[in-house]
């Protein structure tokens, strides 16, 4: 049987200095590998055992790096391991296919946003003119496909992100917040529409996923099993679902232990053991996904997506 793996990278498996949350005492602090660099300056690390746990599961699985990071951010990435043959980035907007990106699959994707969304520069300009220059601290378009902003969060007014996200709902467009950055996605921008594409072209029969933050809620309920840390807006949010394992660990140290639960479920498969599959619940669509309200689990089957489409930590998931 053949399993593929579909994890989110930023505060999952990769982790700024900001994010490593090493609480122990020092003489005890794990080692750290260094896995990115940005401008000259180390960015992002993993442990050292958890590099070497993703070594081996990308010998043994389809590992699938999957991230709303741009294709350059994510080529500034060196994980441990062979060069995995698929990535998703861009929230699903790219499947990389030995690191180019599959023309097929970004003509599905342009199709489907021109037909049942409005178009970015419209929702980027709404965006701009509704933000306040005091709390604005920058503005970026990633692979001209979605929009986001960097605000002091501290200064951010109440209710400012549900009004624009009540705008931009019926134009076919979702807002996230994610930490310190607001996302605007059209609706169809997926990870899991790109997971099941690959699903199909890989003949994958099981899907583990991971994820922190809410643009990860589709990608987890559409996995057979999945997990997520005990940190990000999706534990902020108390966000759960029957087959998705809230693991107690937090920062680094849960990196680590999702790529030991990776390793020892595909492990099962690969040795032809029985591994509990339950009925996925159908993807809850981001526009419901936002950090005021808890997210409600669906309970019917999960369907085939017709389109198969960290911080972005655009500059830096």
């Amino acid at each position: 049987m053949t399993a593929l793996v579909a994890s989110d990278l930023d505060r999952t498996l990769i982790y700024s200095s900001a994010a490593l949350q090493l609480q122990m005492p020092d003489v005890q602090a794990p080692r750290l590998l260094c896995i990115e660099v940005h401008e000259s300056k180390p960015l992002s690390y993993m442990t050292e055992t958890a590099a070497g746990l993703l070594d081996d599961l990308a010998r043994s699985a389809v590992f699938v790096p999957t991230t709303t990071r741009t294709r350059k951010q994510y080529r500034r990435i060196q994980l441990p391991g062979p060069p995995p043959r698929f990535a998703i980035c861009a929230n699903g907007g790219h499947l990389l296919v030995d690191g180019e990106s599959d023309r097929d699959w970004r003509r599905v994707v342009g199709g489907r946003l021109a037909d049942e969304c409005a178009s970015l520069a419209e929702v980027r300009a709404r965006m701009l003119a509704v933000a306040d220059p005091a709390w604005l601290l920058k503005e970026r378009v990633a692979e001209d496909l979605f929009a986001y902003v960097v605000v002091e969060r501290s200064l951010l007014p109440d209710g400012w992100v549900e009004e624009l996200s009540a705008w931009a709902e019926p134009k076919g467009w979702t807002v996230s917040l994610q930490g310190r950055k607001i996302y605007a996605v059209p609706k169809p921008l997926t990870k899991s529409a790109a997971v099941h594409e690959l699903v199909r072209r890989t003949g994958a029969e099981l899907v583990l996923a991971a994820g922190d933050s809410l643009l990860d809620a589709d990608l987890l309920l559409t996995a057979d099993h999945a997990w997520r840390p005990s940190h990000g807006e999706l534990a902020d949010t108390g966000w759960s679902a029957p087959h998705v394992t809230v693991l107690p660990e937090r920062g680094v140290a849960a990196g680590e232990e999702i790529l030991r639960r990776f390793a020892a479920t595909a492990a099962t498969v690969a040795g032809g053991m029985p591994v509990a599959t339950p009925t996925v619940p159908a993807p809850v669509p981001v526009a419901e996904l936002t950090v005021a309200v808890p997210l409600a689990t669906p309970t019917v089957s999960v369907p085939t997506p017709a389109l198969a489409p960290e911080t972005v930590r655009p500059s830096g998931d």
